[in-house]
């Protein structure tokens, strides 16, 4: 027995058939909520729950105090692990601006333990947000100890590999990076800087660099939304030069 798809599901699908066939095109506003549940003659709660499904798909997205708009195809974001400057990739990263925020703090809760400081020492966030054209991409926070902190950091680069060249301006060369990788809901905050859904998994990963003293001189904090994101890690292999009877 076929089973009939819900009033919610089906209004889904007649908006993904409608953006598929190019009838709503990428950048444009939806009608009003109030408008789309009239034309479907439905509640505002159902054609709500309708718009959460497009919401966790990332086909649409919800601006606060605009309305709901169709997604642009967003490229997709290549996190490349394993080594000691972390780098995303995407096929034309090019087209990504990356604004950079620069904030002096002190350490307080989960960083006093990442950068194994005590509480209140000085640092630094450097909270950078990659868009593509007005659409937010990908969203990084970088911490490093006050007096690692270059001072001519731009508000804005092609990507992040320019705010990365000034951290490496001043602090030590490095010799241990740890990387740990999640996927779990995004924080209320993460899903608005990002106008995702906080359905829709995000890739978090938490990178912590320290130098040849054991001195941890940098902790990055990484989310990527999951419909856009991979991360790749390659291992040198090291061949065992021993031989038997040496």
């Amino acid at each position: 027995m076929l089973s009939v798809p819900s009033r919610r599901h089906a209004i889904a699908d007649d908006i993904r058939t409608k953006i598929s066939t190019g009838r709503i095109k990428a950048g444009e506003r939806l009608p009003s909520e109030a408008q789309l549940a009239s034309g479907y003659a439905v509640s505002t709660a159902t054609l709500r729950s309708a718009l959460a499904v497009l919401h966790g798909e990332g086909l649409v997205e919800k601006i606060h105090g605009k309305g709901n708009f169709v997604r642009y195809s967003h490229r997709r974001i290549t996190y490349v692990g394993g080594g000691h400057t972390p780098r995303t990739e995407c096929s034309a990263e090019s087209s990504l601006r990356v604004s950079v925020r620069t904030t002096n703090l002190q350490a307080h809760g989960q960083l006093t333990g990442l950068l194994e400081v005590s509480e209140s020492s000085p640092l630094t966030e450097f909270l950078c947000l990659s868009h593509e054209g007005k659409s937010p991409h990908s969203l990084a926070r970088i911490y490093v100890p006050r007096d690692l902190s270059p001072t001519d950091v731009p508000a804005e680069s092609h990507c992040c590999k320019g705010v990365e060249a000034k951290l490496a301006e001043l602090r030590p060369p490095l010799a241990e990076v740890r990387e740990r990788v999640s996927a779990r809901p995004p924080t209320p905050e993460e899903a608005a800087a990002l106008r995702i859904s906080s359905a829709l998994a995000v890739l978090a990963i938490t990178r912590v660099a320290a130098d040849s003293t054991g001195r941890v001189v940098q902790a990055a904090l990484l989310v990527l939304p999951g419909d856009r994101a991979d991360a790749i890690f390659t291992t040198p292999h090291m061949t065992d030069e021993r031989t038997s009877g040496a």
